[in-house]
């Protein structure tokens, strides 16, 4: 749609075009190098990614390690072991505004809940250890888009209404609030 009317202006802005969120559980095989006994912890750090629109959704793609700390030798040593994983989480966008007037998109993904370890045991065969961790992820995709904006036809503004001295003085005599009322 386009207005070309006097009262009309159409005004170009960067505007979000897009939002989704999702939330990821995701289960992952460690091997360490020893039968372990118990595990005695679990994190994950170094989490990085990067995201860009493919189509409507947003691709999240990134890695994390995870750490364990577990005992072997019937709980007489331990160890830390630690794997990198990778992942692509799919984010739908529930929210698209199909008048972004560009190609050229900025996509911003944040990550609301970093990757955690929800839960760490020792696989049935006993060799290998399952490790939950949870991941949550809101993506915008920010574009341009165009606003129409409606010109009130009663007023115009000339050099004359707008005085740079009107404003200096108004300025002067607003008063700060005083310092009791501010510390209360």
């Amino acid at each position: 749609m386009s207005y070309f009317d006097k009262d009309y202006r159409e005004i170009i802005t960067k505007a979000v075009c897009g939002k989704g969120k999702k939330f990821t559980e995701a289960s992952h095989t460690v091997s360490p190098a020893h039968r372990p006994s118990s595990i005695l912890g679990c994190w994950v750090i170094n989490h990085h990614y990067e995201a860009r629109k493919k189509g409507d959704f947003v691709e999240v793609k990134g890695h994390y390690d995870i750490n364990m700390w577990y005992s072997y030798n019937d709980n007489t040593k331990t160890e830390v072991v630690t794997e990198k994983v990778s992942y692509l989480d799919k984010v739908p966008l529930a929210v698209k505004d199909e008048n972004c007037i560009t190609d050229d998109l900025e996509v911003i993904a944040r990550a609301i809940q970093q990757p955690n370890c929800l839960e760490c045991k020792i696989s049935e065969n006993g060799h290998k250890v399952i490790v939950e961790v949870e991941r949550e992820f809101l993506v915008e995709v920010i574009g341009e888009t165009k606003i129409v904006a409606k010109i009130d036809p009663d007023h115009s503004f000339d050099d004359e209404d707008f005085e740079i001295d009107d404003l200096e003085q108004e300025l002067l005599d607003i008063e700060p609030e005083s310092k009791e009322s501010s510390e209360h």
